[in-house]
């Protein structure tokens, strides 16, 4: 199986998540399926049918963090010296070159991407056509819009 890259950051997230789900979420689901089985007749008992599906999708979340955290390769980019390149963890500036509109991203793996939050998934366009790109260059990347020409003027590794 192939490592999947992920920061620091996002295995922390999802080691929260899943202790979340094992030591808080499993037992109350527990609970509720014990406490609904006591209302009798099970095939007509609604809240004890939504406890089992609860307990399905729990355990299903369980199994894929934890298939997840052990097919990952964390990479901490700050303890990498910084050469001015784009890789995977980096945060990088850019300008808009027909706006000077600035945005800053951090490229990240899938599960932590949130355009929102500026985090881009290495997967996504614009991440592929910076990754190997250095500070000062120009890139032009195509996005659902077009075309759209970036200054890179800022390559951190935080």
């Amino acid at each position: 199986m192939k490592q999947i890259p992920m920061t620091v950051r996002g295995a922390e997230l999802l080691k929260q998540e899943l202790d979340f789900l094992k030591t808080t979420r499993r037992p109350e689901i527990i609970k509720a399926i014990a406490e609904a089985r006591e209302h009798g007749d099970l095939k007509e008992n609604a809240e004890y049918h939504a406890a089992r599906e609860q307990q399905g999708f729990c355990e299903g979340r369980i199994q894929e963090i934890e298939s997840k955290l052990s097919n990952c390769q964390i990479i901490d980019v700050t303890k990498l010296p910084n050469n001015g390149k784009v890789i995977f963890g980096a945060t990088v500036v850019l300008v808009n070159t027909e706006n000077d509109d600035e945005v800053t991203y951090q490229i990240v793996g899938d599960d932590e991407a949130d355009i929102k939050s500026g985090l881009i998934s290495v997967n996504s366009p614009i991440a592929r056509g910076l990754i190997g790109k250095e500070v000062d260059e120009t890139v032009s990347i195509v996005v659902p819009g077009g075309k759209v020409e970036f200054d890179i003027i800022e390559v951190n590794y935080i």
